[in-house]
């Protein structure tokens, strides 16, 4: 990790920030549309995925400035993010099922320490693409095709992440092009997200979906 710069550390914060943004934003306008174990999920999901990313930022900038070297806060990242998008998923998918009251259970997430981030890896990556999905789905529904057309780059460019992540050879031209599509593809998922907010997703009811007012009791 000698190639790891200060600047290359800090810009590791913008697609956190991106994340951040856009969770916050879906979490204000779709809390009339879930019940309310799918709305933890979402609430959970999305502080794990912060929390992970976080957590791997704040290790490169320790390192960048040879303060220390911290590899719990790097090994964390995918038992975080991965079981964290799975989550987000899960929750965004019940908007789309007739919930029933009574056989609502609530999702839990292990995040036990594996030697193999592999399971997590698989878990992140489901997550991301499903959540993506529905929100392309979403954009559908309302017309808008600018944010599905945003959704759908926030995808290609994630397998992008996956594809880097397998040639990853810790160089300082490798960990560039890992952090511009990183941000490319949060950014193109912060842009799609604001867009369906401005558009009035508070207000938007899905296709399938039961009386939230009557599953929240």
């Amino acid at each position: 990790m000698n190639e790891l710069s200060v600047p290359m550390a800090i810009v590791d914060f913008i697609p956190v920030a991106f994340f951040f943004a856009a969770a916050v934003l879906l979490q204000r306008d779709l809390y009339n549309k879930m019940v309310k174990g799918a709305y933890a999920l979402l609430a959970a999901g999305s502080i794990m995925v912060f929390i992970g990313g976080l957590f791997k930022a704040g290790w490169k900038i320790l390192y960048a400035l040879r303060i220390c070297d911290y590899p719990l806060l790097e090994n964390s990242f995918f038992p975080l993010q991965g079981p964290g998008f799975m989550l987000v998923f899960l929750s965004m998918a019940g908007m789309f099922t007739p919930f029933n009251r009574e056989k609502t259970t609530l999702y839990s997430a292990a995040v036990p320490v594996y030697t193999s981030s592999l399971p997590f890896v698989i878990l992140q990556t489901i997550g991301c693409a499903g959540l993506q999905w529905i929100l392309f789905a979403v954009s559908v529904q309302m017309k808008r095709r600018a944010a599905a057309a945003l959704f759908v780059l926030s995808f290609f460019f994630m397998l992008g992440m996956g594809y880097l992540s397998a040639a990853f050879d810790d160089s300082a031209r490798m960990h560039w092009l890992a952090q511009g599509v990183n941000i490319i593809s949060q950014g193109a998922l912060l842009w799609g997200t604001v867009l369906l907010h401005r558009a009035g997703l508070a207000e938007w009811q899905p296709a399938v979906r039961r009386t939230v007012s009557q599953a929240r009791k």
